[in-house]
């Protein structure tokens, strides 16, 4: 009988490319008795409905989902399980690999990484460490600090930081297109009204604004515009 301490870390797969996912399942299976895949996914959506079901010790996100920044959706993530968040990713930009550890991410490993590689970090991450080399958790350590300082100063930016991407974007054209209604926003961003109106809902309860006007005016007043459009030149 498989006792707590011998039971096998439950992994969930988050990728949106299939064949990935495919040879990242039978990586993990390979690890047996001490891994096994109970689910995967091509997108936090899916991972999000599979989470009650598979009680992943661990959720295996590549952070580049197509229509998804997985990185916006950790915290969600992360609010839906006990599971710890480990990134796998082939983005190199390690701006955004601290930005998903500041999210939540307990590390961040590349995909070019071997298969021993991988399966250690699991391991670790599992075990509660964090999987990150000393120049990463120095550069994370300092923007904590830089970010602690910045919300003593000015307690809008906590406001401001709890925004995802998406909102940000949502804000920044809101506040440079005063006159249009949601049905032109909604098209500017590709996305139904419907969509909109949740994020709107959400932008005014972090903001704490009541209104298209008041989010106008607080995104000029912090700087959240867009910047206008360079005119062209007539030579």
């Amino acid at each position: 009988m498989t006792t707590k301490d011998t039971a096998p870390i439950r992994v969930l797969i988050v990728d949106d490319h299939r064949s990935i996912l495919w040879g990242l399942e039978r990586l993990i299976e390979s690890g047996k008795p001490t891994m096994q895949v109970v689910g995967t996914a091509t997108n936090c959506t899916e991972a999000l409905k599979l989470i009650d079901e598979t009680e992943p010790d661990l959720i295996l996100l590549d952070i580049g989902l197509g229509d998804q920044n997985g990185v916006d959706e950790i915290p969600n993530l992360l609010s839906r399980s006990k599971a710890k968040v480990l990134v796998l990713t082939g983005i190199r930009d390690e701006s955004i690999h601290d930005k998903a550890v500041l999210a939540g991410a307990s590390g961040v490993v590349e995909k070019e990484a071997s298969a021993e590689t991988i399966l250690a970090a699991i391991q670790k991450v599992h075990e509660g460490q964090l999987w990150l080399d000393r120049v990463a958790t120095g550069r994370i350590f300092l923007e904590m600090s830089r970010d602690a300082a910045a919300q003593s100063v000015d307690p809008e930016r906590i406001k401001i930081s709890s925004l995802t991407d998406r909102e940000r974007e949502i804000v920044a054209i809101a506040g440079t297109h005063a006159g249009a209604n949601a049905k032109a926003i909604a098209e500017m961003l590709f996305i139904s009204e419907h969509t909109l109106r949740n994020h709107l809902t959400s932008i005014y309860d972090k903001l704490q604004v009541a209104n298209r006007l008041e989010l106008f005016a607080y995104a000029h007043k912090h700087g959240l515009v867009k910047p206008p459009a360079p005119k062209a030149s007539n030579r």
